[in-house]
């Protein structure tokens, strides 16, 4: 045995091992597969350095996009403590189960979803869990719900480079990043945290999608950077990641999502991020 391996009482649980160069322990440790009643062939995780950017609107639309272009679509909405995907699609009910799974919701389109609102006795109910049980409920909602024949799953994960995202990162195999920010530079240097974590994981990066790049004049059409100068070009020529659409503020878009409407939202910026998720190799 090389002198670099330390496997001596190893008892073969890598989550949560504090033992240095364990020879038993491999980059794929972590992974949990699905149960074997679910089936997922693309997983794609939505992610932002810091929260507020769009990332769950960025995570509905995408799904409702591929959803109506005739594939089976999911929305496992990873942001356990902020959930706000049942809002979006206007799913109010309760999770139910067969027995063996946790069973999702469809919405109107068809699209399967698990949120933690659906677990709770009221939806204005505050998630108040420490960060062991927020990634054991991530990991059962990937891994205990009924994936009905899914084409491509979409995880609205919450901001930041926390323990949350690094269990997704661990736990599911993922075939895909798409990274969400805004025009403001502290944005854009917090998203590079992102980045950076991403690379470290070895996580693919699909590209990056700005939100709120512009508002558009009613009268002139105009397009009005309200927040200044953006700075993704900025990221995209240090780091080699394509932008895949500059999204503007629309106000057709905030008020679907308060009605549970999302579905009905045609964003045509999203056309080129739709292309490259749809020819996922």
């Amino acid at each position: 045995m090389s002198e670099n391996r330390n496997d001596q009482n190893c008892n073969h649980v890598c989550e949560g091992c504090s033992v240095e160069n364990c020879g038993s322990r491999s980059e794929q440790s972590f992974l949990i597969d699905l149960n074997n009643k679910s089936s997922v062939k693309k997983r794609i995780a939505i992610i932002s350095g810091k929260g507020g950017v769009g990332k769950s609107l960025v995570t509905s639309l995408l799904a409702s996009a591929m959803q109506k272009k005739g594939y089976r679509c999911a929305v496992l909405d990873g942001d356990i403590t902020g959930p706000s995907q049942g809002q979006a699609f206007g799913i109010h009910e309760k999770a139910n189960g067969d027995g063996e799974c946790i069973l999702p919701a469809y919405t109107k389109t068809g699209i399967q979803l698990i949120s933690t609102n659906m677990l709770l006795e009221n939806e204005d109910q505050p998630v108040i869990w420490r960060g062991p049980m927020v990634a054991g409920i991530l990991k059962q909602f990937y891994q205990e719900v009924f994936w009905d024949d899914v084409d491509y799953m979409f995880i609205d994960m919450p901001p930041g480079t926390s323990d949350i995202p690094l269990t997704l990162f661990q736990s599911i195999p993922l075939d895909g990043i798409i990274v969400v920010t805004s025009p403001q530079e502290l944005v854009s240097k917090v998203v590079e945290k992102a980045i950076h974590m991403a690379n470290i994981m070895n996580v693919k990066i699909l590209g990056i999608i700005e939100n709120m790049a512009y508002v558009q004049c009613p009268n002139c059409d105009e397009k009005i950077a309200l927040f200044g100068r953006s700075h993704v070009q900025e990221i995209t020529e240090k780091y080699g990641i394509p932008v895949l659409a500059s999204l503007g503020l629309n106000k057709d878009i905030a008020e679907a999502c308060d009605k549970g409407n999302i579905e009905d939202i045609d964003e045509k910026d999203l056309e080129p991020a739709i292309a490259l998720i749809e020819n996922l190799a």
